[in-house]
């Protein structure tokens, strides 16, 4: 049983340690911090299902870092919520297969609300549609789900977090984020107390 385990630990880090690694990078960063720190507009992130739920993920983290977000469920953004999209604005869209409808159909949504907003788009599929119309496109290098049937969303969230978390990490670095700012954003909890006690130092 505890081989059973570490295959699948073994799997997961070997997609993480695939995960294709570019200029493309450092370009999302750049355009995040243009678009949120300089022009002060926000940082919308969207995806449908599991990948949503990473989206979801992905914003609140940003905004506790010191880059405002939110989330946009895709379906809800036909029914009104586009509306939270505004000037300067910039979109993270997540879709594994880069083929999700409500996402695809989100960019010219998108477009005609703010025909100059630019997108980032994490994908399992770079010749898909969804990122051939992105800004810049981050490839998740498309693992084998490690889920036995081969199909839920597993190893693909996995490195979907990751390839977030290296967006995050990359931008507080460049804006200087510190223990202050944090603690500014995290009132209550462990997380809270430790900021404000490192902050004091």
């Amino acid at each position: 049983m505890n081989e059973d385990i570490r295959e699948i630990l073994k799997h997961e880090a070997e997609a993480v340690l695939n995960i294709p690694v570019s200029d493309n990078y450092y370009k999302a960063i750049d355009l995040i911090i243009e678009q949120v720190h300089k022009k002060h507009g926000k940082l919308v992130t969207s995806g449908m299902g599991k990948a949503g739920q990473i989206a979801l993920n992905m914003s609140t983290t940003f905004s506790s870092t010191g880059t405002p977000s939110v989330f946009l469920h895709p379906s809800e953004a036909q029914h009104g919520d586009l509306g939270i999209i505004q000037e300067n604005d910039i979109m993270l869209l997540i879709s594994n297969s880069g083929k999700t409808r409500e996402i695809v159909e989100l960019i010219p949504l998108a477009r005609r609300l703010r025909p100059k907003i630019k997108f980032i788009v994490i994908t399992g599929n770079e010749n898909s549609v969804l990122a051939e119309d992105s800004d810049v496109c981050l490839p998740t290098g498309n693992p084998k789900e490690v889920c036995s049937l081969g199909l839920t969303p597993t190893t693909s969230t996995t490195v979907m977090t990751v390839i977030g978390d290296v967006l995050v990490v990359g931008i507080m670095k460049k804006i200087g984020f510190t223990n202050e700012e944090y603690a500014k954003r995290h009132h209550g909890g462990y997380l809270g107390e430790k900021s404000r006690q490192q902050s004091e130092k």
